[in-house]
């Protein structure tokens, strides 16, 4: 398990979205600004993040607009107005890296490592070996351990992967509760 002491600027956090920082519509989707919800504690944990970490990016695979569900507009509204509200809370997201392709073998879809070399190219101080993943799938787990991260997942609606390459390295119930351990 990651020393929290240790954490500091030279560290990056990448997390997912949906089951993370707002409720998840399992087997559907987050289409409209209506439709999300931070969970309690989400936006404090996010100011905590943004004093600790250098960069803060989110990384999340949004199918539902190849299937047409939602169109590229709405994601982007969704995200533009999410930004918005961890902003005026104090928080800070520096980027947003998402996939709508539906192919699961598509490089940028997680757990395929993508999302991440982009977050590199543009943020070419992120060490992976000094990142924290934080999600609530298998998928995130293994794409934070392919990558070397540190990966903690959070319990919102699933289990913890037992599976040797996702097996985390920290259960939470909440991002607050992750927060709290830095303070």
């Amino acid at each position: 398990m990651t020393d929290f002491k240790k954490i500091d600027k030279s560290w990056s956090l990448f997390l997912d979205r949906d089951g993370v920082i707002n409720f998840e519509r399992v087997g559907s989707y987050i289409t409209r600004w209506e439709d999300f919800r931070f969970y309690e504690g989400a936006l404090d944990a996010l100011k905590v993040f943004a004093g600790r970490f250098g960069r803060i990016v989110m990384v999340t695979n949004q199918r539902g607009v190849s299937k047409g569900l939602m169109t590229e507009e709405d994601l982007n509204e969704i995200h533009e107005k999410m930004l918005e509200v961890i902003t005026s809370n104090g928080g800070r997201v520096d980027r947003i890296y998402y996939c709508v392709d539906l192919e699961d073998e598509s490089f940028c879809r997680k757990p395929n490592p993508g999302m991440a070399y982009q977050a590199k190219n543009d943020y070419p101080e992120i060490d992976f070996d000094h990142s924290i993943m934080i999600g609530n799938t298998v998928n995130d787990m293994i794409f934070g351990k392919k990558l070397g991260m540190t990966v903690f997942f959070i319990t919102s609606n699933r289990v913890p992967p037992v599976q040797s390459n996702a097996t985390p390295d920290g259960v939470f119930s909440t991002l607050k509760e992750i927060s709290d351990t830095l303070i």
